[in-house]
């Protein structure tokens, strides 16, 4: 096993005066992307089925769980969306449909898109390795 040193966050503002994640760095928000692109942030704890019943025909799926060659898992509607996760609101039609290397990267993809168009403001709200 190795040594890991960190160093606190600061909770000053950067840029646009967009805040940094709290005193002690713990992520404030959750990140929903849509099937089309759109990134939605929660900064207040919310279940799943609040954004799956405005979104009907569709379900969540944590970036975290998702695997190349597995079938999505649903986040199930009465768990509270994480801060620092980033959520996918997917086609019901999706869900018995294994997961394609192609598949992920238009996800990273559009992730990826939500996030310059948001300027970057929220990356550093999120949990990236």
């Amino acid at each position: 096993m190795g040594v890991c040193a960190s160093t606190p966050t600061s909770t000053k503002s950067r840029g646009g005066g967009a805040p940094r994640p709290d005193a002690i760095g713990r992520p404030t928000s959750s990140i929903v992307i849509d099937a089309d692109g759109r990134m939605q942030e929660l900064k207040r704890p919310t279940q799943s089925k609040h954004i799956t019943s405005q979104n009907p025909n569709h379900f969540l799926c944590n970036s975290e769980t998702m695997s190349i060659g597995t079938c999505l898992t649903h986040v199930p509607d009465e768990e509270e969306l994480q801060p620092g996760q980033i959520y996918f609101l997917l086609p019901l039609r999706q869900t018995q449909k294994p997961l394609s290397l192609p598949d992920l990267c238009d996800l990273a993809i559009k992730a990826s898109s939500a996030m310059a168009r948001d300027g970057g403001r929220l990356t550093s709200k999120l949990n990236f390795p």
